[in-house]
C-alpha cells in the first residue's frame, strides 16, 4: 500500500497539486495491516484525513477497520481477497455479503473487484492487484487524475517492472466502459 499511495502522490504532484501522505505501517512486518492517506488539492495542509473520498482496501477485512474514516459520500473499492491470520482460525470471519451490509451504513457506494485473482490468472502475479484497483478507481473517476499521470508516476516509482504495471492499468482501463 505505501508503494501504491506514493503512486497516487506522484500523480496527483504531477498534475501541479499540492501533495500530502502519511502512512502506517508499524506491525506489518509481523502481519498487521498497512494504512495510507493521501490527501491532494489546490492547498493541504495535513496529511491526516477524517472523513475520505475513497476507500480502496487490498484485503476485505480491512474495509471494515476503516469505516471510522466514511461517511455518507465515501465510497469503497474492495478486493475480493481474504488474507489468512493465524490470530484467527478459531474465530469466524465475516463474509463478504456481511462486510457488504456493514458497510452500506456508512456508504455512498461499494464496488468489489477481484483484482487478486485477476492478476494471478491473466499475469501471474498477485502483486499487480494494487495497480490494478488504482487504475480501476482513476478510469471510473473515483480518483480525480488523469491516467496518463498515474502511468507517468509508475514508471518514475517502479521502473524495473514497468511493461507489468502498465499490463494491470490495461486491463483495468479495458474493464471500464
Amino acid at each position: 500500500m505505501i508503494t501504491l499511495g506514493k503512486m497516487i502522490a506522484r500523480a496527483a504532484f504531477i498534475e501541479g497539486y499540492d501533495v500530502k501522505m502519511s502512512e502506517l505501517h508499524g506491525l506489518s512486518q509481523r502481519g498487521g495491516s498497512v494504512s495510507v492517506q493521501v490527501r491532494f488539492g489546490k492547498k493541504v495542509y495535513s496529511p491526516l484525513i477524517s472523513k475520505a473520498d475513497l476507500i480502496i482496501s487490498m484485503e476485505r477485512n480491512e474495509a471494515l477497520k476503516n469505516c471510522s474514516l466514511a461517511d455518507k459520500e465515501t465510497v469503497f473499492l474492495i478486493n475480493d481477497h481474504s488474507i489468512f491470520s493465524p490470530s484467527f482460525q478459531d474465530k469466524k470471519l465475516p463474509d463478504l455479503k456481511e462486510i457488504k451490509k456493514e458497510i452500506s451504513r456508512f456508504s455512498k457506494g461499494i464496488y468489489i473487484e477481484q483484482a487478486t485473482q485477476k492478476m494471478i490468472e491473466q499475469l501471474k502475479n498477485p502483486i499487480l492487484a494494487g495497480v490494478y484497483l488504482i487504475s480501476k478507481s482513476i478510469h471510473m473517476g473515483l480518483i480525480p487524475l488523469k491516467p496518463e499521470s498515474f502511468l507517468r508516476a509508475i514508471e518514475d516509482l517502479a521502473p524495473k517492472h514497468i511493461d507489468l504495471n502498465k499490463k494491470a492499468f490495461q486491463i483495468a482501463k479495458n474493464e471500464v466502459k
